[in-house]
């Protein structure tokens, strides 16, 4: 397990007693399954109201371990009548680059049972960054102005780049348009580099996925709440698809917030109190992804102490 010694720069693990601030109330449950994603989406959705967008992340094709449709189908089915799976193309050339190959790559993956909207097929839309660290705006898919409420489902997993994926990448990078957006969140300003080791990483990108996070936050306000699925944890993120590595920590549960910082904080806490973490929490903090904590809290996105809460 990996050494949990204080930090106040967000590269290494704090202990839950050598935080400060308030406490925001987290809900989890180990029920991995429709029903209870049901049960940990009830505790927050009081806050929802008029057209709600579902972000999260629909995968490359056939990747294996994105959330499990059938469970989000029974979810938007029961619980959200009407919302809609909202996507961006990516920055990188794969199955999802253009919206062509976007939308043949939902229809292949089966997210065919609510619509899908790219979020950026028409362009894109600028979204202030208030207090940002780096950013004053971040260029969003056009169409996130077309909705009231913003659910954010996210497949809590490792990242090459981000070292995890919780709730603020699913929207920092997940809403911003491809081709604009993702490249102010990457800190790329002309072209993409050609060699992975030329890409700005490590504080400078945590600090980036904040600014990112709070444009969207701050355009929904209160009506915005956050779900990290704690299941087949890769190293990689559902972006790498088939190629990514077949996890080594087992699977956690579901926590579900009103508060983005202490959802990841928690899922994060989740992780390290495993003895079976090793490579996950490697993949972790050898790109400073811990810093997306520090960031998040710098920006006062939230809170990093929390009340756990038991919803079996």
């Amino acid at each position: 397990m990996a050494t949990q010694t204080a930090t106040t720069d967000g590269s290494v693990y704090i202990p839950y007693d050598q935080r400060e601030g308030d406490e925001s109330i987290v809900y989890f449950t180990r029920d991995l399954s429709a029903e209870g994603l049901r049960k940990a989406f009830a505790r927050v959705k009081g806050t929802l109201v008029g057209s709600v967008a579902i972000k999260l992340h629909t995968g490359e094709k056939d990747g294996p371990n994105i959330i499990p449709r059938p469970w989000v189908k029974e979810l938007v089915d029961n619980d959200i009548p009407g919302g809609t799976i909202v996507e961006t193309n990516t920055y990188y050339d794969g199955d999802r680059y253009t919206t062509e190959q976007h939308r043949e790559t939902i229809e292949h993956n089966g997210w065919t049972f609510c619509p899908v909207d790219i979020m950026d097929e028409a362009g894109d839309v600028s979204l202030p960054v208030r207090g940002g660290k780096h950013l004053k705006e971040v260029a969003m898919g056009a169409h996130i102005t077309n909705y009231d409420s913003m659910i954010v489902l996210a497949h809590f997993k490792g990242h090459a780049m981000g070292g995890f994926g919780g709730s603020l990448k699913n929207i920092a990078i997940g809403c911003a348009s491809g081709q604009v957006g993702k490249r102010q969140v990457h800190g790329v300003v002309d072209q993409m580099p050609a060699d992975f080791g030329q890409w700005p990483k490590q504080d400078y990108l945590m600090e980036l996925m904040a600014d990112s996070g709070k444009a969207t936050i701050d355009y929904f306000g209160k009506h915005i709440v956050f779900i990290n699925v704690m299941r087949r944890m890769s190293v990689d993120c559902d972006c790498a698809g088939v190629n990514a590595a077949a996890p080594t920590i087992g699977d956690i549960g579901i926590v579900a917030s009103t508060d983005i910082l202490a959802v990841d904080q928690a899922s994060i806490d989740l992780v390290y109190q495993r003895t079976d973490n090793r490579d996950l929490v490697e993949r972790i903090e050898s790109r400073h992804g811990l810093h997306q904590l520090a960031a998040m809290r710098d920006l006062k996105m939230g809170n990093e102490k929390y009340q756990l809460i038991s919803i079996d």
